[in-house]
């Protein structure tokens, strides 16, 4: 098995991809709206991967965060909201807000194992500041610390309860950036006293199964380094700090953030300590290179990569579960709604 999640070029396997996957066993595969048309394709394509390797708990990889980051999309399936939303009912009750999370992320979970699909990257648990980039955004679940973990426990919780594994990202923080990693790289200059701001959500839920890096420069660890390519990140902030013992992911290895190819990024994530290295855009040259460039996988993150795996169960599609979670969700952040209306309406009155 090779240390990297691959991405496909499109609805089907080619027979070069087929070839390569049989032959190298990626420790998994991500997805994204040029590999979906429908459900009975998405389902087809899951179908084969596993195939592939004769095993049930393979990692297929999407990222459905709802909002502007949605690779399943409506008509087919449902529209699920931003993280914000969830931040905006919190205002009004913390365990309002934790409930519809919840069922949020199991809703977006049944529909994701429905068709074969087993891993979302999702939680964010980036603090947000006034600084912010928009790249971020409302995907972020607050500003606050603490409400950040608790609505990410209630994702990851929703998540399982759907079958699927949630990953926290993107570690150790990426609130603090102003510029865009996929286009350039975010340099972090504040104190390690202030970033353990950034940590506390991580270090909450530091048990999570899997996570992911983010391309961010912090200064405070590493000033050369962004954390993806840092054994100073991993090893002391990450591992150490946070004491996250999950599986490790690199953010998409073909962001702008980072610099040289893209098969030398890989072998360098790898290097650093990260797990797994991600490649998302199925360039099938790009593939071979990195498959010819890394090593196999060590036995400690194919360790992690399937307790991973192992905190799931396969669960059974129920249209009347997935419609009564949505209900149940929407009638939840109709509080949010009918609260901001009474507030306005008492600020006029005023």
């Amino acid at each position: 098995m090779k240390p990297v999640i691959f991405g496909l070029s499109g609805q089907t396997l080619t027979d070069d991809e087929r070839a390569l996957f049989r032959a190298c066993e990626p420790a998994g595969y991500i997805l994204f709206k040029r590999n979906i048309e429908d459900r009975a394709q998405v389902r087809a394509l899951t179908d084969e991967l596993r195939s592939l390797h004769g095993r049930d708990d393979v990692a297929i990889l999407i990222d459905q965060e709802g909002g502007r980051v949605t690779r399943m999309k409506p008509p087919i399936w449902p529209e699920f909201p931003a993280g914000a939303a969830f931040d905006a009912l919190y205002d009004v009750s913390a365990m309002t807000a934790i409930e519809a999370a919840r069922s949020n992320a199991e809703a977006i979970a049944l529909t994701l194992s429905e068709v074969g699909i087993t891993v979302d990257c999702l939680p964010l648990l980036d603090v947000r500041v006034p600084e912010t980039h928009a790249a971020i955004g409302d995907r972020a679940m607050g500003s606050d610390p603490v409400r950040v973990a608790a609505l990410g426990r209630a994702v990851l919780d929703g998540l399982k309860a759907g079958g699927v594994v949630g990953v926290v990202k993107h570690m150790p923080g990426h609130g603090r950036a102003i510029v865009d990693s996929h286009h350039e790289l975010p340099t972090v200059s504040i104190s390690k006293q202030e970033l353990e701001q950034d940590l506390s959500p991580f270090r909450t839920l530091n048990w999570a199964p899997m996570g992911m890096t983010s391309h961010i420069v912090y200064e405070a660890y590493d000033r050369d380094r962004p954390s993806t390519m840092s054994p100073i990140i991993i090893d002391d902030v990450i591992r150490g700090n946070i004491g996250f013992d999950g599986l490790l992911m690199s953010d998409d290895l073909d962001m702008q953030a980072l610099s040289g190819d893209v098969p030398s990024r890989a072998v360098e994530c790898v290097a650093a300590g990260c797990d797994l290295a991600l490649n998302c855009w199925g360039r099938f040259d790009e593939m071979v290179t990195i498959v010819d460039r890394l090593p196999d996988i060590t036995a400690r993150a194919r360790q992690r990569l399937d307790q991973a795996m192992a905190t799931i169960r396969p669960v059974e599609f129920a249209e009347e579960r997935l419609s009564a979670l949505i209900a149940k969700r929407d009638q939840l952040l109709a509080m949010a709604s009918a609260d901001q209306k009474l507030t306005m309406g008492a600020t006029g009155a005023a």
